[in-house]
């Protein structure tokens, strides 16, 4: 089959405003056999930065162990694109704080946070990360990981649940989806931002209010759980094969 190769004129600058003009273009490329898609490029770049998220391997204490679990084969956080854990911090872009942040533990947390490359996020799991938990006004731990570094998503509970872990790691991937690549807090400052002096890690921690996961939909938990069961069930029929 011969695809039509349609003349497109060149567009005036002030027609690129027009979605008419571009809705004809788009329309004459079909009918030529051209699968045309149109979208901006910041809707793109967040689409594929938000599910392929690289989570840095790091955990403290018990909440690791929850952290474990979403990424064995029940929960298997890796059919939501957070497949690829990595144990530098230069080649990821998430860092999870599972478990208990020690004074002695914080200015490694923070050597590795600024080790990771912008754009980056974090995820405070647990009570001990947010707030000390049970070693809450203790000498030793520090009373919330926000004291240290900007917190993108908070996911409270003690451990929390596998299901709140992922649901906690989609809001994040929300907040990615709606970023600003071009001119956005992570990256080039316009002159009012150098004119406040703040560093990009300032503005972007302004610009990203955290989120906090207060409960996990009841329909989300079901759907989870019931994927698990079918895979479980599929797992065992190959087995007795």
């Amino acid at each position: 089959m011969e695809i039509g190769k349609p003349k497109i004129k060149s567009i005036a600058y002030d027609e690129f405003k027009d979605n008419s003009t571009l809705e004809n273009l788009v329309e004459q490329l079909h009918e030529g056999g051209t699968n045309v898609v149109v979208g901006s490029l910041d809707k793109l770049i967040n689409w594929g930065r938000s599910n392929s998220l690289w989570s840095l391997t790091f955990a403290t204490s018990c909440c690791g162990i929850e952290f474990m679990a979403v990424g064995c084969a029940r929960y298997d956080f890796s059919r939501f694109g957070f497949e690829v854990t990595r144990n530098s911090p230069r080649q990821a872009d998430l860092i999870m704080c599972a478990g208990t942040i020690t004074h002695k533990m914080a200015p490694v947390f923070k050597r590795l946070y600024d080790e990771m490359a912008e754009p980056k996020y974090v995820i405070a799991v647990g009570g001990c990360a947010i707030s000390g938990g049970p070693f809450k006004s203790s000498y030793h731990v520090v009373q919330g990981i926000q004291e240290i570094v900007p917190v993108d998503v908070f996911i409270p509970g003690c451990p929390p649940r596998p299901e709140a872990i992922l649901y906690g790691m989609m809001q994040l991937q929300r907040k990615v989806k709606i970023e600003k690549f071009f001119g956005g807090a992570n990256h080039k400052q316009t002159k009012e931002e150098k004119q406040l002096g703040l560093s990009n890690e300032a503005i972007a921690y302004n610009w990203r209010p955290p989120l906090v996961v207060t409960e996990v939909p009841e329909d989300f938990k079901s759907e989870l759980n019931k994927e698990a069961d079918d895979m479980n069930m599929q797992q065992g029929k190959e087995a007795t094969k």
